[in-house]
């Protein structure tokens, strides 16, 4: 078929008006588990200390004779750990004109970019709170980190081939996990670490991983009911998901984290980490120089590991 000669179509036309939605679809994920989990508190300190402490073992020979006199052991004092506060910040700078003129999807260009910074920046603490990273000092030229979760951890770990863990220096972790071989994670690694932290303590109740594991977790065999019926005498509704963990020491809830490292599984009792804010996270005005706003989204924050036992990490995992 053709069409009729000098027939005048869009191709031709002249003062189309734009069709642009008025909405900005924004597909970048911004959940953050570890910190929307972890309690907040405050330190007033760049380094910051705090003490830690386990009671003695059980004592099977602790009889004693009747009338004897007392001995006395020897007093075994806390231990003093602590980290160093790590500062992070997203910039925004908008010309005067950028912010009067007519937009699509926003009203204020100024103000949309300033949630948005927010939301990176809340992004990038997810993944540095649980990056493998020791902490540093710093200096004038060198900027301050905080050390990360997994580099804590040294009492109930599973690591690959040539993995080490990370270690303290005057009571601050100096030197982060040495990673290993990676490998595919196995159910017997998880109940292990699970009962590692359980003699030592801790109760861990979210298993948080990245994606790959996340699918290799929802096929062991203590996954809780993967089958749940549905309002049909012949339908059933397959779960292909892990959620809940069902183990010998309590029930782990297993939590994908975009931002966590894909190679390590974290086993992780709130009640034993929390993040410090120094700064809590603010928007600052910075002076005007011309023709344009400037803004500075900053915090300065540490993560306070309140006793590393209670937690556990199978490292070293295949990501694909």
């Amino acid at each position: 078929m053709a069409i009729v000669a000098n027939t005048h179509t869009t191709y031709d036309a002249v003062g189309i008006r734009e069709d642009l939605a008025d909405v900005i679809y924004n597909i970048s994920p911004e959940e953050t588990p570890f910190i929307s989990n972890a309690s907040r508190d405050t330190c007033s300190a760049t380094l910051f200390d705090w003490q830690i402490d386990s009671l003695a073992a059980a004592d099977t020979s602790n009889a004693q004779i009747e009338g004897d006199d007392v001995a006395f052991a020897a007093v075994t004092p806390p231990t003093r750990v602590g980290n160093r506060t790590q500062i992070s910040r997203k910039e925004v700078v908008i010309s005067d004109t950028d912010e009067v003129v007519d937009k699509a999807g926003r009203k204020s260009e100024l103000s949309y970019q300033i949630a948005k910074r927010g939301s990176e920046l809340k992004r990038d603490m997810e993944a540095i709170l649980l990056n493998n990273q020791a902490a540093a000092a710093g200096s004038t030229t060198t900027a301050r980190t905080t050390a990360g979760f997994p580099a804590w951890l040294t009492t109930n770990t599973d690591g690959g081939v040539g993995a080490a863990d990370g270690s303290l220096s005057g009571g601050v972790v100096g030197t982060a996990r040495t990673d290993g071989t990676q490998r595919d994670i196995t159910e017997d690694m998880l109940k292990t670490v699970m009962a590692s932290c359980w003699e030592a303590g801790g109760n861990p109740t979210t298993l948080m991983v990245g994606s790959h594991v996340k699918q290799d977790v929802s096929a062991f065999t203590g996954i809780a009911q993967a089958r749940v019926p549905v309002n049909s005498a012949k339908a059933t509704t397959i779960i292909g998901a892990a959620d809940v963990y069902v183990s010998d020491f309590g029930n782990l809830a297993v939590v994908p984290n975009r931002f966590s490292r894909g190679r390590d599984a974290l086993l992780i009792d709130f009640d034993y980490v929390s993040v410090s804010d120094l700064r809590p996270m603010k928007t600052e005005e910075l002076a005007k120089t011309g023709d344009a706003e400037k803004r500075m989204i900053i915090c300065e924050y540490a993560l306070r590991m309140r006793n590393e036992g209670a937690h556990g990490i199978i490292a070293d995992l295949n990501v694909s």
